[in-house]
């Protein structure tokens, strides 16, 4: 028996939930910002609508062990539909809002899904088609009316009808209790070992896996984050990273529980920042390209600003900079430091903060993908320490930073600490410098595939396909690449793609980026996506006419800024990974199309297959080459893009990092 089950611990996320809403009834849960005004949900608010969910996906005929689908963006009933699945017993499986009707038909096959949660009429049209092919699917539920009022296909209905459903059946008192005491039932009937969620991978290397996640992994990783990072009760957090992310599923809808936190949720997607603003969230959680896109926006704005403040602002930054350096690294910091940083800090750092919600965020962290040092160094700058979570859905939370300190340049100490659900981790690494880890709550296997989860442990060691270097101090991590993508130039020279772009896309002109350069290959190249917001203002600022993002990527003077771009990276670089050819993409890489990941992670082997042509002209040293790309339009049309573009040339200054033209 567990220690958690001996010290009477709840042992499920429903198990929490009713354990919250019995010692704190009135306190806030959630908030959801609608149509202007906060709308607040108490532990007993929420309590009620899990468990009237809970019945009617019981009418529904949903039994234990069975798979609940999660279609739509982050909001209270995305919480409140897991929760309810969980309840009756069933597992779940999050997919990203924009899932294409393909990704959704293998996932419903996969996991074997009997009912969808649909945000709304876009999600729906996309599930019915799956619907109809898979006789198991049997309902689908919305709770985003706009557009569905015509819609009558048998197993649709809207989140009240389903309700109502329970509603219907316990038309008397006696049959309302018989139905409380059938939730509370099936509730305590949850073990810490029952599969709670499918986390499905990305699938850059074949088809998406469903990582098999308990209970116990859920509460044993959330604890380890909380306590790790320090994280208070009733802190603020906004829910913005999917439920897709096991990290999200750690944070949000896990210590979102066990803490308890206030989780809140922005009117829409595109309104973020202002909710973190008004919030003044004290905890913030964004993904790698999250925190890119942050700082790309201060670089863009000051490309408007006129040169004083450019000068005010570069001098506050440096302020804050080197106020931080006994954090960032082992720099004293001077005392003239010290007394300029309250100057600074009001002219220039708090209202940076301020502009992008971040003015309490006490904890803001990072995970999901490597980021660039100089992204820590910049909100470090501005009086936000950011820190890294690594980890992945088959094993949880590996390494993180902690304490006052964080080294920019790895991905934190591992964690060795234990919980009531697992015990502490260990790590070595293998051949290669390859990561392998054991301890925690383990690795539940892949669903369905017990050869490929066989395949992943070494001797009892889950194998994470990780290349990494040991820190300083002998417990921190260092992150390359993963194996498969760690490259060997003909000459021998071994180097990581991702570490060089990762410092690319700290650049705010360069959105996406891929290194190419093998074992045929005597240099390494890029295929570039450059910020076509970014560019267009700096193209009106320096009287750079264009007309599209195909025209504008092809101009003579974007290419020798991005030439430029390249040349700072290549400081950082041996001569032999220094990159030497470019081109600019003309067309901006898309998930839609099979070139990223619903994480935005690259489709290497897709996007090296569909621009070959461009690759090839690179290494022949050919000035431009002709290229037609399949595309499709956002309203589902085909098309074809046709255009003659440039390679872009990093000539010996630059490639030695040589900023002066």
């Amino acid at each position: 028996m567990s220690a958690a089950v001996e010290s009477g611990k709840p042992q499920t996320l429903p198990q929490w939930l009713v354990h919250n809403a019995a010692t704190r009834p009135d306190e806030v849960a959630q908030r959801h910002k609608c149509e202007g005004v906060w709308k607040e949900f108490s532990w007993a608010g929420v309590r009620d609508e899990v468990r009237a969910l809970a019945l009617g996906l019981r009418e529904r005929g949903v039994r234990r062990g069975q798979t609940v689908l999660l279609l739509g963006e982050n909001r209270p009933e995305l919480y409140w539909a897991e929760w309810a699945a969980m309840a009756v017993g069933a597992k779940v499986v999050a997919l990203y809002p924009d899932a294409t009707e393909a990704e959704l038909d293998y996932v419903v096959s996969d996991a074997k899904a009997v009912c969808v949660f649909a945000e709304d009429q876009e999600q729906v049209d996309k599930v019915l088609p799956v619907k109809a092919r898979h006789e198991g699917l049997h309902s689908v539920v919305w709770w985003e009316s706009g557009g569905l009022w015509s819609y009558e296909q048998p197993g649709l209905l809207g989140w009240d009808a389903l309700k109502a459903t329970a509603h219907r059946a316990a038309s008397t008192d006696a049959q309302r209790l018989a139905d409380e005491r059938w939730f509370a039932q099936a509730v305590a009937e949850g073990r810490s070992i029952d599969i709670a969620v499918l986390s499905y991978t990305s699938g850059t290397t074949g088809a998406p896996k469903g990582v098999i996640t308990t209970h116990a992994s859920l509460m044993h990783n959330a604890q380890l984050i909380g306590n790790t990072m320090q994280v208070p009760e009733g802190g603020e957090y906004l829910s913005y990273i999917p439920l897709s992310w096991s990290t999200e599923q750690w944070v949000g809808v896990t210590l979102g529980l066990m803490r308890p936190l206030r989780v809140n949720f922005a009117e829409k997607p595109d309104q973020i920042q202002e909710a973190i603003r008004e919030l003044a969230c004290d905890m913030v959680f964004f993904g790698p390209r999250q925190w890119e896109s942050l700082a790309a926006r201060v670089h863009a704005r000051m490309l408007d600003a006129p040169a004083w403040r450019q000068k005010v602002v570069d001098w506050g930054l440096r302020i804050g900079r080197l106020a931080r350096a006994e954090q960032l690294d082992t720099t004293t910091r001077a005392w003239w430091v010290r007394a300029l940083l309250p100057l600074a800090d009001a002219l220039v750092l708090r209202p940076l903060r301020e502009q992008l919600g971040l003015k309490r965020a006490r904890i803001a962290f990072t995970g999901g993908a490597a980021v660039a040092p100089d992204i820590f160094r910049l909100f470090a700058s501005m009086g936000v320490m950011l820190r890294n979570v690594y980890g992945c859905s088959e094993f949880g939370l590996i390494s993180v930073h902690q304490g006052a300190r964080v080294n920019a340049e790895t991905i934190g100490e591992t964690v060795g600490m234990g919980s009531a659900w697992g015990e502490p981790m260990q790590w070595r690494m293998a051949e290669g410098g390859a990561l392998e880890v054991r301890g925690g709550t383990g690795f539940s296997g892949y669903w369905g595939k017990p050869e490929q989860s066989a395949g992943k442990l070494n001797d009892g060691w889950f194998q994470t396909g990780d290349a990494v270097g040991q820190g300083p101090s002998g417990n921190e991590l260092i992150y390359y690449d993963r194996l498969e993508h760690m490259s060997r130039l003909q000459g021998g020279h071994l180097y990581s793609k991702q570490f060089i772009e990762v410092r690319l896309r700290f650049s705010p002109y360069i959105r996406e980026v891929m290194v190419v350069g093998d074992a045929t290959r005597e240099h390494v190249a890029a295929l570039v996506n450059i910020d076509g917001d970014v560019f267009g203002r700096w193209a009106e600022r320096n009287g750079v006419s264009f007309t599209t993002f195909t025209d504008l990527s092809q101009r003579p003077e974007v290419l020798a800024q991005v030439a430029r771009e390249i040349g700072r990276v290549n400081q950082a670089l041996p001569e032999e990974a220094r990159l030497r050819r470019f081109v600019n993409l003309p067309k901006e890489l898309d998930a839609d199309e099979g070139e990223l990941t619903r994480t935005r992670k690259l489709k290497r082997d897709f996007i090296e297959q569909r621009y070959g042509a461009l690759i090839e002209a690179m290494y022949a040293d050919q000035p431009s080459t002709a290229i037609e790309i399949p595309v499709r339009y956002q309203d589902g049309r085909a098309g074809l893009l046709r255009a003659e573009v440039a390679t872009g040339r990093i000539d010996a200054r630059e490639r030695n990092g040589d900023r002066n033209p």
